[in-house]
C-alpha cells in the first residue's frame, strides 16, 4: 500500500496520520524518538507493509510480472493498490476524496515535533501536486513509477513495471477488494494490540 492507503487505514483505525506516513521515512526503532501516537502510526505502517507483501493475493499479483521485474513488483503494486482504492473510494469512505486529502494534509505535520526533512519535502510535493487524487488515472501510476525509477540505478527497472500492470490491468484490479478487506481487518486488530 502507498500513501493514500496508509492515510485511509490510519483514519479507519483512528491512528495518527503523520505516524502512518512517516513509516517510509523513519528507520530503526522509533520508540523514544517520537510521541506514542506517532510511534504507533509508524508501527502500524510497517505492519501493513509486511502484511500486504506476505499476503497470498500479493503473491498472485507477482506472477503477472516478467521474471526480471518480480522483485520490483511489490513497489509497483503498492502504487497500483492506491489506484484501485482511489477508483473505489466511495466504497471505503463517505468523504469526497479531495476533502479527505485536505483533512489529511492538516494532520500530516505536527507543530511541536521535529520531522525528517525528506518527509516534509515529499509530503509538501504530494499535497501541492495532488498526488493522491491523481492516482485515479492509471497514467499517473506510470508517471510515478517512472519518477521513482530515477532515484538510483538499482531502481531503474521500476519504469518497466507499468507495462506488465497495463497488460494485466483487469486481473490485477480484480484482486484488490479481497486484499484490502483483509488489510483493513488485520490493521484494526494490530491497532488494538498497540493501544
Amino acid at each position: 500500500m502507498n500513501f493514500l492507503a496508509h492515510i485511509h487505514i490510519a483514519t479507519v483505525c483512528n491512528s495518527d496520520i503523520a505516524g502512518n506516513l512517516l513509516g517510509d521515512f523513519v528507520k530503526g526503532n522509533p520508540i523514544g524518538r517520537y510521541p506514542k501516537e506517532i510511534v504507533d502510526g509508524i508501527l502500524l505502517h510497517r505492519f501493513v507493509d509486511k502484511f500486504t507483501d506476505q499476503h497470498e493475493i500479493s503473491k498472485q499479483a507477482r506472477v503477472f510480472f516478467s521474471p526480471h521485474l518480480r522483485r520490483f513488483s511489490p513497489i509497483a503494486m503498492d502504487l497500483f493498490w492506491d489506484h484501485c482504492l482511489a477508483n473505489d473510494w466511495s466504497q471505503y469512505c463517505e468523504d469526497d476524496l479531495h476533502e479527505f486529502c485536505q483533512i489529511a494534509e492538516q494532520n500530516a505535520v505536527k507543530p511541536n515535533v521535529v520531522l525528517p526533512e525528506r518527509y516534509l519535502h515529499v509530503t509538501e510535493m504530494m499535497w501541492r501536486n495532488h498526488w493522491l487524487a491523481s492516482y485515479r488515472n492509471i497514467e499517473n501510476i506510470e508517471f510515478a513509477l517512472e519518477r521513482m525509477s530515477h532515484r538510483s540505478d538499482r531502481m531503474a527497472p521500476l519504469a518497466e513495471c507499468f507495462q506488465d500492470i497495463n497488460a494485466h490491468y483487469q486481473p490485477l484490479r480484480a484482486l484488490f477488494s479481497e486484499l484490502y478487506h483483509d488489510v483493513l481487518k488485520a490493521s484494526k486488530e494490530k491497532t488494538r494490540q498497540l493501544a
